[in-house]
């Protein structure tokens, strides 16, 4: 069964097909610039002309950096503020006759890698008797920061844990501090930039205790020059799907709701 997954980012729209039985793209994705200013009718215009969404057929999934709630976007981090309170699940299903499931970009990466990617297989070496991986992070770094929680394989939706406030930070958060834009903006090789993140990955374990934290996001493509400088008491690994987590969860969400409603 194949479903098309769209993840929006800070810089691209990417758009894929899935077989969501095994986790796999079903050819290549199609990766659209963000339009200028990533106000709502131009974003969602320039999703609905894409020529892999087209060629599909069912339910689209639709991962977005936002609260995702019910299909309506409560926040907007890094997009127009117009999209907070629109209903973008109902204005994608009006502009291309398709079933829409809205959710959160980093729930979409989280969920991808629970049941595909590095998640699944912390679950089953926890299940032969190995370390423990009940309380499982998922990061995710890019323009900011996103997080999912996942307790015993499920999710606790809409964890916007990037905007945690850091000790000894006052004049920013933590996607502010240590997001993989702020290496690029500020220039910073990778031990300056991780020095950082370690900054965040020790509050984030003072206040929730994970056993496990995946990391990923647009620097995962690089998880070998960076990951094993991390240092932290819980268990730290690299993302397994890269860049394609987004694309592929979202286009599994969208396959879950179609399964619960049938």
């Amino acid at each position: 069964m194949r479903r098309i997954g769209i993840d929006v980012g800070g810089s691209t729209l990417r758009v894929g097909e899935v077989d969501v039985r095994s986790g796999t793209l079903a050819g290549p994705v199609d990766a659209i610039p963000m339009p200028a200013g990533a106000r709502p009718d131009d974003v969602l215009q320039a999703l609905a002309a894409s020529p892999v969404l087209r060629a599909g057929e069912g339910a689209v999934g639709l991962a977005f950096p936002s609260v995702a709630q019910h299909g309506v976007a409560r926040t907007a981090a890094n997009v127009d503020r117009s999209w907070i309170d629109l209903d973008v699940a109902a204005a994608f299903t009006r502009l291309t006759g398709r079933p829409t499931v809205f959710i959160n970009d980093a729930d979409a990466a989280g969920l991808a890698e629970l049941r595909f990617g590095a998640g699944r297989a912390l679950l089953a070496e926890a299940a032969a008797g190995g370390p423990p991986a009940s309380r499982i992070m998922v990061l995710t770094f890019g323009t900011g920061i996103g997080t999912a929680l996942f307790l015993d394989g499920r999710l606790w939706p809409n964890a916007e844990l990037g905007h945690l406030m850091l000790p000894g930070v006052t004049d920013t958060d933590g996607e502010g501090w240590a997001a993989a834009s702020v290496r690029t903006r500020l220039a910073l090789d990778w031990s300056g930039w991780t020095r950082r993140v370690n900054d965040y990955l020790r509050e984030l374990h003072r206040l929730l205790w994970p056993d496990v934290f995946i990391v990923g996001g647009a620097v995962s493509e690089h998880a070998a020059d960076w990951v094993h400088l991390l240092e932290c008491r819980a268990r730290v690994v690299p993302a397994v799907l890269r860049g394609h987590a987004g694309v592929v969860g979202a286009a599994l969400a969208a396959a879950d709701a179609a399964q619960g409603a049938a």
